[in-house]
């Protein structure tokens, strides 16, 4: 049993052979202290004085013999069970490596049909289980790595033939560098497509605002008052700013562009997509510029109406007063109505400046083509007329002031 050349074919029957052999290993220990008490009481034969059934030597020599054969049987045995635990651990060693190359070849078949998604959502899924592939491939290399370790143990004992030990550790090392190649170029495809959704994402996210901005810009509401346009023109600057905030998003879609893989950034549809998002832009800084300068003019024809109300309540108020006033006989009473004149060039001086002011707004929206020009322009000429009236009513009731002055101071040289 123990000079048997059968070191098994594979490791299960190995492991039954180490199995067979510890027991064969016990029952030798068993019989080890037997033989050794056979001994011991076989050599006090040898000693005994007198009377002696066996010759001294003939009993020792066969101790020996007996001591030797078991030393031999125990030599045997350990020599056994390390060609047996030697053989363990090259079957083992080929059958780590075949499981390494069952690995291998199951990860090969998912790579090869994995595809890299559709979506940003699918292509986020597909690189997260990815990730988990690259952490199992960590933890195979490790394993992987020991397993040629211990192949390289197997080679340097030399204590059997290695039976293809080389040849098999450098096929599996070629095939995990060409899985790891291929996992490699995976990530990199996957890096690619997500770079891609991405950007197809941020492109339709920043498509959907300028498309929101653009219904917000081209809006026809310029308010109803000077309180509500004003409104309505802060909310717009705000808009303004983030119009231009975004611009160099915008400006930089072509880099963003330019760093795609070649498969698809030379993809027709999404050059087609950046010079859309290009032109839209500037469809909506264009309005957005056109609807400032609308509410800034109706900002200015509200406040010109305002303004106007302003005048014509003053000239309503002293055209009144100068339709009533009679001129006065009296020298005291004339000089009274000379100084509420005076008080009143000073008024109209001051209202005067404004009506001025008017004037100007009103030409410039007039030639800014605003589409109340006409309304405005009657405005204009409504108040234009009312102060000409004043200035005519004024004129007058002072060459009555100066007619009868003349005569209170003739009378008074008189």
């Amino acid at each position: 049993l123990l000079v048997s050349k059968d070191l098994g074919k594979h490791l299960l029957e190995v492991e039954d052979l180490l199995q067979k052999h510890g027991l064969l290993e016990a029952d030798i220990s068993a019989q080890t202290e037997r033989v050794q008490a056979l001994n011991a009481a076989a050599l006090k034969f040898s000693e005994l004085e007198g009377y002696q059934p066996c010759d001294p030597q003939i009993i020792c020599n066969r101790v020996n013999h007996v001591q030797t054969c078991l030393e031999e049987l125990g030599e045997l045995a350990g020599k056994r069970r390390k060609e047996l635990e030697d053989s363990r651990q090259l079957w083992a060693f080929f059958q780590e490596m075949e499981e390494a190359e069952a690995w291998i070849r199951e990860k090969e078949q998912i790579l090869a049909a994995k595809t890299c998604g559709r979506d940003l959502s699918s292509v986020l899924t597909l690189t997260n289980k990815h990730k988990s592939m690259l952490g199992e491939l960590g933890s195979r290399r490790a394993l992987l790595h020991q397993t040629m370790k211990r192949g390289e143990q197997i080679l340097a004992k030399k204590r059997f033939s290695p039976g293809g030990i080389q040849e098999k550790m450098r096929e599996v090392r070629l095939r995990w560098k060409k899985l790891e190649e291929v996992t490699g170029l995976h990530q990199q495809r996957l890096q690619e497509a997500l770079n891609f959704f991405q950007f197809s994402a941020e492109t339709d996210d920043l498509v959907a605002w300028l498309q929101d901005t653009y219904r917000i810009v081209s809006s026809d509401d310029f308010g109803h008052d000077d309180y509500s346009t004003q409104a309505l023109l802060r909310k717009h600057r705000a808009v303004v700013e983030e119009v231009e905030k975004h611009r160099a998003a915008v400006l930089a879609l072509r880099k963003q562009l330019a760093l795609l893989a070649p498969e698809h950034r030379q993809g027709v549809d999404v050059q087609i997509r950046v010079v859309e998002v290009e032109q839209l832009y500037g469809e909506v800084a264009e309005v957005a510029v056109l609807r400032q300068q609308w509410l800034q003019d109706a900002l200015a024809v509200y406040r010109m109406f305002s303004e106007v109300h302003a005048c014509e309540v003053w000239v309503d108020e002293k055209e009144q007063w100068l339709e009533r006033m009679e001129v006065p006989e009296e020298l005291d009473e004339v000089e009274v109505v000379q100084h509420r004149f005076e008080s009143l060039d000073q008024e109209m001086n001051s209202v005067m400046g404004r009506i001025l002011d008017v004037n100007q707004v009103v030409q410039q929206l007039v030639d800014g083509g605003h589409p109340s020009s006409e309304e405005v322009r009657s405005c204009q000429d409504h108040l234009n007329s009312r102060w000409n009236r004043v200035v005519e009513l004024v004129e007058r009731k002072k060459g009555q002031l100066s007619s009868v002055l003349k005569i209170q101071n003739y009378l008074l040289e008189c």
